[in-house]
């Protein structure tokens, strides 16, 4: 995920491209650039970096000019560099192209570009686009963008100036949003409206498949079919302070409700009619060790019931900081698979290298594109994009999703699944993103749950199967965001220990979805219950019998049985935040926890 802004108005182009990148910078902050197209209307200048905003401002000279565009880029092709760095270029230097968003074939169009003569100067999807749009450009820039665009899988939004075109910005969108903000005499776009606010509240929307052209007299917006769209400005009330969390009080918040997004951003690309197709290789194997730290280590879990279901290959999962300690048994038939959102996890990193060290294969899953982890082995990564709240939560769900991936086309390649079990998983797949907004859309029951437990003293959590590692994490989250000490255990350890933790009206959370065990787990429902626990259920929405033995249910949408343990993590995201927000805790940052944990 990126950020891109533009501006063409009365002012100073620079300074105000900046401080709408600095709204933005939340958005990636790995590399940055601005290109302004001087005031003789005859040269655009650029400035990139890799680094933050500040960084960018502390080498950037004046440009000049009263029209231009910008970007903050979180990596997704190509590593972080100021080559790799927003604003791309055509070959002539007389085009700007900034882009948020996944290009699906740009190998495809790169190769018939180079035929062409074309030659490229960065690892990133995004340059083809520049170049294609030169290769279409005959003095009109509107129809250069609209014909390359039809030449195009994937997502965008995306700016563009050029020298031939000196008075106008052309906008497009299709699966990544746009907005364009209305100042009078001056006119801006970004990627969220919070980067505008402070300059305007009038705004338009852009809607999928729409290109716009801005010019310093007004805004005309098309479809990809050339059809007039009439502009539909809204009047924002949001104040500019607190839209730059997008109208959300937290960042947790906010990633909670963009994972039907990242969990699209996961799969694209990757699923089509043909099955799963990863971009890595998959060795043959003997033994598959995932090592992991935290949420990570959780998603780990959840990796050995699904590519043991599905693949047949054993499973071990070891925490990072213990695994590289204990001199492990690894060799070359095994695949050693590091998970980690940063890439920068000091334990993961070393376990990682001590893997290797012994001659095991090795595999990231990794949310950061250019981190540690990338020079150290092949990495699949979960798109997720770039996650401020201290808590995970879609960086974990994108984790999950890569795994149930990796478990299906494993299971492929082994003969383990049939063509037939492949297409009714990946139908499944594709329900995931819509299932997530459903169990968004149930967010107030979510949160007048969350409500009765604020007081609460202690919880556990409990499931089987693959839900177990959703009780973790459930418990990871309450206790990391509310400091309500939380326990999470397998439920069929229920007579092992825990049960002498219940008491009168300890609430306990129950993963009760519709699974083999399912049966077990009503068993151990009625055992808590009958010893004084108040139970909340997590339950399939057609699950007549479960509100028989649970005080509270919390609902999922009916799915696959191993797509389900990701539904509940969000019920349980959720449950969480409104725990935490009740009872006042600062919930982006909680004491004593950082995002990236680099040291031992």
């Amino acid at each position: 995920m990126c950020g891109i802004v533009g501006y063409i108005g009365t002012s100073e182009a620079m300074p105000v491209l900046f401080d709408l990148l600095k709204k933005l910078e939340y958005r990636g902050y790995d590399s940055a650039g601005i290109a302004i197209l001087n005031n003789g209307n005859d040269e655009i200048r650029t400035s990139k970096t890799e680094g933050s905003v500040d960084d960018l401002i502390s080498i950037t000279p004046d440009l000049g000019g009263h029209i231009g565009i910008g970007h903050t880029r979180w990596a997704t092709h190509g590593k972080p560099s100021t080559m790799n760095a927003h604003p791309h270029s055509d070959s002539t230097g007389r085009i700007a192209f900034v882009h948020n968003g996944i290009i699906e074939n740009y190998i495809e169009i790169k190769d018939t570009l180079i035929k062409l003569g074309h030659e490229f100067k960065s690892e990133t999807d995004t340059e083809v686009l520049p170049h294609l749009i030169e290769e279409y450009y005959d003095g009109d820039l509107e129809s250069a963008v609209r014909s390359s665009l039809s030449m195009v899988r994937g997502s965008y939004a995306l700016a563009v100036i050029s020298v031939d075109n000196p008075g106008k910005i052309v906008v497009a969108r299709k699966g990544s949003p746009l907005v364009i903000g209305l100042g009078g005499d001056d006119f801006f776009v970004a990627s969220d409206v919070s980067g505008i606010l402070k300059y305007t509240r009038d705004v338009i929307f852009m809607n999928d498949g729409e290109i716009g052209v801005i010019t310093d007299s007004g805004i005309d917006i098309t479809t990809l079919d050339g059809v007039s769209v009439e502009n539909n400005i809204e009047t924002m009330e949001w104040d500019p302070e607190a839209a730059e969390k997008s109208g959300y009080e937290h960042f947790m918040l906010k990633e909670i409700f963009e994972q039907p997004d990242t969990i699209r951003d996961t799969f694209s690309g990757r699923i089509s009619a043909d099955g799963i197709n990863l971009g890595v290789a998959l060795p043959n194997v003997r033994r598959v060790v995932i090592i992991a730290c935290g949420t990570s280590y959780h998603a780990g879990l959840f990796g050995r019931y699904v590519i043991e279901r599905f693949a047949r290959i054993p499973v071990d999962v070891e925490i990072a900081s213990e695994f590289r300690y204990l001199d492990p048994i690894v060799d070359c038939g095994d695949l050693v698979i590091a998970i980690t959102q940063s890439g920068e996890t000091a334990d993961t990193l070393a376990a990682i290298r001590e893997a290797g060290s012994k001659g095991s294969q090795k595999l990231g899953i990794v949310n950061a594109l250019g981190s540690s982890i990338t020079r150290e082995c092949q990495c699949l990564f979960t798109r997720a994009g770039p996650e401020i709240g201290v808590a995970a939560t879609k960086s974990f769900t994108s984790q999950l999703a890569c795994l149930l991936l990796l478990s299906v086309q494993l299971g492929k390649a082994r003969k383990t699944l049939s063509t037939a079990d492949v297409n009714d998983f990946v139908y499944e797949l594709k329900q995931m993103s819509g299932n997530i907004q459903r169990v968004l859309n149930s967010t107030p029951d979510i949160r007048e749950c969350a409500k009765m437990f604020a007081d609460a003293e202690q919880f556990l959590f409990m499931g089987r199967g693959a839900n177990y590692p959703v009780a973790l994490e459930g418990a990871l989250k309450l206790k990391e965001i509310s400091y309500i000490p939380a326990e999470g255990f397998p439920a069929g350890e229920l007579k092992h220990g825990p049960l002498a933790l219940i008491y009168d009206g300890i609430p306990v959370v129950a993963i009760a979805t519709k699974d083999p065990v399912y049966e077990k787990t009503l068993g151990n429902i009625k055992e808590v219950k009958a010893r004084g626990a108040t139970v909340i259920g997590i339950a399939n929405e057609s699950d007549t019998e479960i509100a028989k033995y649970v005080d509270y249910v919390l609902r999922i949408p009916d799915t696959d049985p191993w797509i389900a343990p990701v539904l509940s993590s969000v019920v349980l995201q959720l449950f969480a935040y409104y725990v935490a927000y009740h009872r006042g805790c600062e919930i982006d940052k909680p004491r004593n926890l950082a995002k990236s944990v680099t040291v031992e």
